[in-house]
């Protein structure tokens, strides 16, 4: 049940506080007053769509909070969605801020479709247009569905997983689309690039190796010059590095003998001449061996052309990481069991339409079932509504195939006069019938999911005198087992109030605010008055309000 409403800087709200009661209550006030957005900020709070422009004009941000209080059987619900009321409380909040919003769910920061998902368990809104949704089809089946029960719902889920199932198979299917021939020119060309790869056997890194030796050959006779220019300088006649360092070794060693300070300089002498030494070795043994084959030379370059022309076609075959070959065998097999692949593919197609089909079947016995329970139902509420005459029927018809919510389309029609024949809804009811028959359904289906609260936002458009007694009895009906909060403009729907709510709008000349609090007994009936009697509230008036109120409550 919602114990208490809190709104800040909502739109003309600047702050407004209302304390809940069990029972009905009901909200009345001027038009324009701000009832509805009252209503607005409440369903801000439990996760509707809302933007900057209700943030009132100077403030920085709008706030919605709501207090539920929770039985342990809407407990158990939430817990499962991964909520745990506080004392048996719950507290629901939204900070609208340019840009962004908050939810918080006991000070806890959540997404505004988490917060939907669990004030659906606690709330139901009617808003004032809501019955328009009526005349589509889809609604109409929606209720049948809701009204059928836990059963139903399972049911309408699994055709909707057959569906699923279905239309993944037939885009699965549609990718089947090579001709035979086609498919083995296909084939015949893999298998073509396969054998090409293959026989290329190239290896890992083999261009980095073919490429640094054919930089080697190519530039053969300046290696060898390089080198042996390199081997003159160091070993070639009394002018050489090794032979300048060779006497001035000896040289140094006479001086080391004179002065021991100087024997490690010329023991650094010495390795730097072994050091020449090596190096004109080295460099003599690799001239002696080096040999330029121009027969190599031209292996390598034709090795190089088909990496070349390869890598063109396949990327570099020497990098560990291509796939070309790989790609082209995953491929060749896959066309090998082509026709395989084809026949299960068909056959998941057809074992997924007879499951929808089967699915399909099995919801619409289900919704069969409902259907006179529900026509019953619906037309007793209608009498109680004032329809006098009123004759309820509900047609399944099939659509051309299953699709998600299964293959059939529900049609309300309805006879409201003597004689008429029954036609569909959109053609027969005006906009009060209307509100009056999702009342009607309203009543109904919140006998099945046991929603604790349900608001009802002028669902008095269109209607009068005994036809609003007749709403307003209803209304005080449902109270009797839930929470009701109704936003009304007629008095006899005011009148059974258990808590009566008024709004009011002033302005002190540069600001518009809306005021809200609870009426006391005499203040209820001059509102009543006021709802009856307009701007002319006469002593009459006030006496049948005061009949009105007191009528109400010895029923």
């Amino acid at each position: 049940m919602l114990l208490h409403l809190h709104v800040k800087n909502f739109a003309l709200i600047e702050e407004a506080e209302i304390d809940f009661t069990e029972g009905l209550n009901v909200l009345t006030g001027e038009t324009g007053a701000g009832k509805s957005i009252l209503i607005d900020a409440l369903s801000a709070a439990l996760g509707g769509r809302i933007g900057a422009e209700v943030i009132r004009k100077g403030a920085e941000s709008a706030w919605a909070e709501l207090l539920f209080t929770v039985t342990q059987e809407k407990k158990a619900e939430l817990l499962a969605l991964g909520v745990e009321p506080e004392e048996d409380a719950l507290i629901i909040s939204r900070r609208i801020l340019p840009g962004r919003n908050l939810c918080r769910i006991n000070d806890e920061t959540v997404t505004s479709s988490h917060v939907k998902a669990v004030t659906e368990l606690l709330l139901d809104i009617h808003g004032q247009h809501e019955h328009q949704s009526l005349l589509k089809p889809a609604k109409q089946l929606e209720i049948l569905d809701e009204y059928a029960g836990e059963a139903c719902l399972k049911l309408k889920k699994q055709a909707a997983q057959a569906w699923q199932r279905l239309k993944d198979a037939r885009q699965a299917l549609s990718s089947f689309t090579l001709a035979d021939d086609e498919r083995i020119r296909r084939l015949d060309f893999l298998n073509y690039e396969m054998d090409e790869i293959s026989q290329a056997a190239v290896r890992p890194g083999e261009r980095g190796e073919l490429e640094s030796r054919h930089r080697k050959l190519s530039q053969f006779d300046r290696l060898q010059n390089a080198l042996g220019a390199a081997l003159t300088a160091l070993d070639a006649g009394r002018e050489s590095a090794s032979d300048l360092t060779g006497r001035a070794l000896r040289e140094l060693q006479t001086a080391a003998a004179i002065d021991p300070r100087l024997k490690e300089t010329a023991q650094e002498l010495q390795t730097a001449d072994e050091l020449i030494g090596d190096i004109v070795r080295e460099l003599s043994g690799y001239l002696s061996e080096a040999r330029f084959d121009p027969e190599e030379l031209s292996e390598i370059e034709h090795r190089i052309d088909l990496l070349n022309r390869l890598e063109l076609k396949y990327g570099d075959l020497s990098d560990p990481a291509n796939r070309s070959l790989a790609q082209r065998e995953e491929e060749a097999e896959k066309l090998l069991r082509y026709e395989e692949e084809k026949k299960a593919a068909q056959a998941e197609a057809a074992a997924a339409k007879t499951a929808l089909d089967e699915a399909c079947l099995s919801l619409r016995k289900a919704r069969m079932s409902a259907v006179p329970q529900l026509e019953s139902a619906v037309t007793k509420a209608l009498k109680e509504l004032n329809f006098l005459s009123v004759s309820f029927r509900i047609a399944l018809e099939a659509l051309p195939e299953g699709g998600p919510g299964g293959q059939d389309e529900a049609v309300f029609l309805i006879s409201l006069n003597p004689g008429e024949e029954l036609q569909p809804l959109s053609k027969v009811a005006s906009g009060g019938e209307l509100s009056r028959i999702m009342l009607a359904i309203k009543t109904i289906l919140a006998d099945r999911d046991r929603i604790p609260t349900v608001i009802f936002d002028e669902i008095d458009s269109g209607i009068s005198g005994r036809t609003a007694q007749a709403v307003g009895e209803k209304l005080k009906e449902i109270s009797e087992n839930r929470q009701v909060i109704l936003i009304t403009h007629l008095a006899q729907i005011a009148a059974p109030a258990d808590r009566h709510i008024g709004i009011e709008k002033w302005t002190d000349g540069e600001k518009t605010y809306t005021d809200v609090h609870v009426l006391s007994e005499e203040e209820s009936i001059e509102e009543l008055a006021r709802l009856l009697g307009g701007d002319r509230i006469t002593e009459n008036v006030m006496l049948a309000a005061a009949e009105m109120k007191k009528r109400k409550k010895s029923d």
